[in-house]
């Protein structure tokens, strides 16, 4: 089985991400942030097979693929297991970034107010 083929577990985050932007708790985001985030996402090594999502906290969208209004405020590129641990609060944002399971690219003040209180918590099974 081929690596491309194989589904990036960050995907189901994004797909819960698109319904919590569109609740009251999305909404107040928007209101509170009102960033765009370009995420890159690579299977195993940064940089490598990546998959890119866009969130956009000023339209209130989530999307796969690049931003496409101008430059996003802040590009984050992680693995997919590394990005699972940052937004379930595993790892801290500022801890995967000292270790560089986290690259950040763009204006820092942008990049300080990504953390995982923007995502929906993980549902339990």
């Amino acid at each position: 089985m081929a690596d491309s083929v194989q589904q990036l577990k960050s995907a189901s985050i994004f797909d819960q991400m698109k319904a919590h932007i569109s609740s009251e708790a999305g909404k107040e985001l928007i209101k509170k942030i009102g960033l765009v985030y370009q995420i890159n996402i690579a299977p195993k090594k940064l940089g490598i097979n990546e998959e890119v999502y866009t969130v956009d906290l000023k339209k209130g969208e989530v999307k796969k693929g690049p931003y496409e209004d101008g430059k996003p405020d802040a590009t984050f590129s992680f693995t997919d297991n590394d990005f699972i641990k940052v937004v379930s609060g595993k790892m801290n944002p500022q801890m995967a970034f000292m270790r560089g399971a986290m690259k950040v690219k763009g204006s820092l003040s942008a990049a300080q107010k990504f953390t995982p209180d923007i995502f929906p918590k993980p549902s339990k099974l």
